[in-house]
């Protein structure tokens, strides 16, 4: 579900940049004919008779250890810390990998757009309207306790996740009018009318859970009991804020069906938990995990170095990430009086010098972010197509005139670290707003001090907030930084209780309904909701309706790019950078795959945890080494 860096990161999913041409899968549902997978449009690569994913290695060994730090987050799940195995609900601290845990109707394949293919469930047949989806399960998917997971099990969780999952599961469910067991083989779910394209994805990659285990269970709980699983791993040991281990189920039901060969490798899959950074650099280098994703130019251009590299014992690449990069920046609380403004918003993004921040401080490993869409052909550039004006023309009224011409951009700046230009332009931009200076001091309207702090929760962001804080200072504002853990951090950030903050979210190649989620004005009013900005725009809410409505990859691009328009015209973030690859350093005791899937499987995108394996000769070598 988060990758500008571990820290912040928001995923939305799987998706593409192409489009397939017309399958029979498609044909088929339109009849309300039964299919062994579903996607957005219908479009399938597989047929009913794969034997497995084109890109993984079926003759993998199984065994050894997998290890690392949290790279994304989902729900309730911190990058530091964890104190609960439930990772679906808002409260407590979820544990990263629970998700390992459980099995899905479902799952997707990574190498196509939004394709899911059974799981847990056989097949699907969907009603010629598409507002009912039939779902016919294996008799052989089973929980860790041996009893069969019946369609009693999947309607209940999907019921409760809507009803009590987190805040965001219950955004995203909006559309879903509930499941029904039929039998013990067969549940049925069914969707609102004008329904998110993607929900049904949503539902079909939910996690099952046994309704007899929380016959005597809160659901709703922050717990450290291990719940009833029926995924490839179960819980191991552990030990609250500091590490915990999944342990593959050697027997487990769905290892030969053609979705799982060549997947789940590892005996063990471990994560560790660090409060720090930098200690969490170190304790790689010292093989305390085993595998690292970089986030940190500076210490990928200056710290790889320890001796480990040198003799070739840890591994470093670059690899190419195709996926849209994401939204990554500062969002400014527009809940807050003195951000109401978009001029005064504008002037944030003024006094930011991108360019010698990531000239002195990122080693200019970096391009500079302007959309939510980065990296991908939903990106809006130029002026509106044809297309795009019949959507944006009924809210002409409404956004600014930029709308309608080239889509905004952030200056360049000199790379002097203060721009004269640009804070001039600040300036005058805060001057029309009514925040004047007044004896040395930048004043709100209201005759307030205008101050502003930045929360966050990872000392490596202090370099990066010094030199703007330094800028806004010699615009009259009274910035400052402000550290805070990790649990308070996110208590702080889910009750919108901030100025501005970092966040990165990456947008699926098939946006849907978790538009609603990081955009939606209902979103912006609700508690621990990805839409920080407290965004309440109409053209915004009726944009993404749109998108969510479009029948064809085509319509749903045009969608795409007037809603960008819209958003960048409303100035809400300072758009910082994004990286086309991603840094990963690993002990050489792995292997993987020789091609990997182009759209994201596993935290990194290169499917690390799921489809690479431990290599025990490599590993035997390195023992020697170390002799």
């Amino acid at each position: 579900m988060a990758q500008f860096s571990r820290r912040h990161v928001l995923g939305l999913g799987v998706g593409a940049l192409g489009v397939l041409t017309l399958g029979p899968a498609r044909a088929a549902e339109e009849n309300g004919a039964e299919v062994h997978g579903i996607s957005a449009f219908g479009d399938l690569k597989y047929p009913a008779d794969f034997k497995n994913f084109d890109y993984v290695n079926v003759a993998a060994p199984k065994g050894g250890v997998f290890s690392t730090i949290p790279s994304t987050r989902s729900y309730n799940q911190s990058y530091h810390t964890f104190n609960s195995l439930n990772a679906y609900i808002l409260k407590g601290e979820g544990a990263q990998g629970m998700d390992l845990t459980f099995s899905a109707l479902m799952v997707r394949a990574g190498d196509e757009p939004d394709a899911m293919y059974g799981l847990v469930a056989k097949s699907v047949r969907i009603s010629p309207d598409k507002l009912t989806y039939r779902f016919t399960l294996r008799p052989e998917a089973k929980f860790h306790d041996g009893s069969r997971i019946t369609a009693h099990d999947v309607a209940w969780s999907v019921n409760t996740l809507k009803a009590k999952g987190h805040p965001l599961i219950q955004v995203q469910m909006r559309d879903v009018k509930g499941a029904e067991a039929l039998d013990d083989a067969t549940v049925i779910v069914t969707f609102a009318e004008k329904r998110a394209r993607d929900v049904p994805l949503y539902v079909a990659g939910l996690p099952i859970f046994s309704k007899k285990y929380y016959e005597t269970r809160p659901f709703d709980e922050s717990t450290l009991d291990t719940p009833l699983g029926s995924g490839p791993y179960k819980v191991g040991k552990f030990e609250v804020n500091r590490f915990i281990e999944y342990e593959r189920v050697k027997d487990w039901w769905g290892a030969n069906l053609p979705v799982c060969r060549g997947y789940y490798n590892y005996d063990v899959v471990r994560y560790e938990f660090y409060r720090d950074r930098d200690v969490a650099f170190e304790g790689f280098t010292g093989k305390n995990y085993l595998f690292r994703e970089e986030f940190t130019a500076r210490i990928w251009a200056t710290r790889y170095d320890f001796p480990a590299i040198q003799d070739g014992r840890v591994k470093r690449e670059q690899v190419p990430d195709e996926r849209p990069s994401g939204a990554q920046g500062w969002f400014i609380n527009t809940r807050r009086d003195k951000f109401r403004d978009p001029r005064v918003r504008e002037a944030l993004i003024n006094a930011f010098d991108f360019e010698w921040t990531n000239k002195t401080i990122m080693y200019d490993a970096y391009a500079r972010t302007h959309s939510p869409f980065q990296n991908s052909d939903m990106m809006a550039k130029g002026p509106p197509s044809p297309e795009e004006l019949k959507l944006l023309e009924p809210f002409r009224a409404q956004v600014p005139a930029e709308v309608f011409g080239q889509p905004y951009v952030p200056p360049v700046s000199d790379g002097s670290g203060q721009d004269r230009n640009m804070l001039r332009k600040a300036q005058q931009l805060l001057n029309e707003a009514g925040f004047v200076i007044k004896d040395g001091k930048r004043m709100t309207p209201s005759g307030e001090v205008f101050r502003i702090e930045f929360l966050y929760d990872e000392p490596s962001l202090n370099p990066h907030h010094a030199p703007y804080i330094k800028n806004l200072g010699t615009l009259g504002i009274e910035a400052s930084p402000r550290m805070v853990d990790a649990v308070q951090y996110r208590a702080r950030v889910e009750d919108f209780d901030f100025d501005m903050t970092i966040t990165r979210f990456s947008m699926s190649t098939t946006p849907g309904d978790a538009m609603r989620a990081f955009f939606s004005s209902h979103a912006a009013k609700t508690k621990g909701s990805y839409n920080l900005a407290g965004i309440e725009n109409p053209a915004i809410d009726a944009l993404i309706e749109k998108i969510i409505a479009a029948d064809t990859r085509a319509e749903l691009t045009v969608a795409c790019h007037a809603f960008d328009r819209v958003f960048r015209a409303g100035r809400y973030w300072v758009p910082q950078w994004y990286n086309k690859t991603h840094r990963l350093a690993y002990w050489d005791i792995f292997d993987r795959p020789k091609n990997l899937p182009r759209y994201q499987i596993d935290a990194s995108g290169s499917g690390e945890r799921v489809i690479w394996w431990y290599d025990g000769a490599k590993a035997g070598k390195l023992e020697q080494a170390k002799q």
